[in-house]
């Protein structure tokens, strides 16, 4: 019967609690790997901006990462899953740059005032 409140089992075996914990530091990787990604995704803002790119999306860019993801996706994640995954990813981030860019923009016009 699980433990009230926490959905565990009260026979949790020693295999499964190892299992688990190899999880919990994956995540812990996983997480700390995606926001790398995320600052490179803002350094790739700046950059796009310093050299003239208005638009912060680039659709063939983005085709490219999903093409590379499901070319190196050996399972057994299911491809649509995956891409799925880094679709969001690929969303968040740009979205990081787009909030990026308007700060840096609304820092500017107070700077042209002052």
């Amino acid at each position: 019967m699980p433990e009230r409140g926490t959905g565990r089992h009260l026979a949790e075996t020693p295999e499964l609690r190892r299992l688990r914990r190899r999880i919990d530091a994956l995540d812990r990787r996983i997480v700390t790997l995606l926001n790398e990604r995320a600052t490179l995704a803002r350094e790739v803002g700046v950059a796009k901006e310093a050299a003239g790119r208005r638009t912060i999306r680039d659709p063939e860019r983005e085709r490219e990462v999903l093409l590379r993801v499901s070319m190196a996706n050996e399972g057994p994640l299911p491809q649509a899953d995956l891409l799925a995954l880094y679709r969001r990813l690929v969303a968040a981030t740009r979205a990081l740059e787009a909030r990026d860019r308007e700060r840096r923009e609304r820092d500017h016009d107070r700077g042209e005032r002052s």
